[in-house]
């Protein structure tokens, strides 16, 4: 597995995870049960609490992935060529992480994809207002939906990496 396939899966687990414990948090029935119907400031906080935990958790998964890539990718080459001092091992571990112009290629259709469908949350989010659902219904298909799109663009990636293109 690529470098970019691995990174993609590390996105894809932390988006994930964050959108599972918003559901998990959000419809909460004793949560549920505490709210008012047209309070909307507790559903605005808990999204952007949300965001911010997303935003956090997605920057130490990077972290974390650059860190144990590094690790992986320095003994492999140790295991290799006992005799690898630090700079072969730094210049494989650079080669590795390495973009070109199929990797920008990728990156665009499959943000095609997440654009598609955060745009088509919105347009249903907005549908959910005319067919008189409350906000809050019209809150929690944005953040579904962008969530959601994010998590379909890294699969689009993974996919056109296992395709070729």
């Amino acid at each position: 597995m690529s470098y970019q396939e691995k990174r993609t899966l590390a996105s894809i687990t932390s988006g994930a995870l964050i959108l599972a414990a918003y559901c998990l948090y959000a419809f909460n029935p004793t949560r549920l049960a505490s709210l008012t119907a047209g309070n909307l400031k507790p559903w605005a906080t808990t999204i952007l609490v949300f965001i911010a935990i997303g935003i956090g958790a997605t920057i130490i998964i990077q972290i974390v992935f650059h860190i144990l890539l590094s690790i992986s990718i320095a003994i492999r080459e140790k295991m290799q060529n006992m005799q690898a001092d630090d700079k072969d091992i730094e210049k494989n571990i650079k080669s590795e992480m390495v973009e070109d112009e199929r990797d920008k290629m990728i990156e665009l259709k499959s943000n095609r994809v997440g654009f598609a469908v955060a745009g088509f949350g919105f347009i249903a989010a907005l549908l959910a207002l005319i067919f008189n659902y409350s906000a809050v219904v019209m809150l929690n298909i944005l953040f579904i939906s962008f969530s959601f799109g994010s998590i379909c663009e890294g699969f689009t990636q993974i996919y056109y990496y296992r395709r070729g293109i």
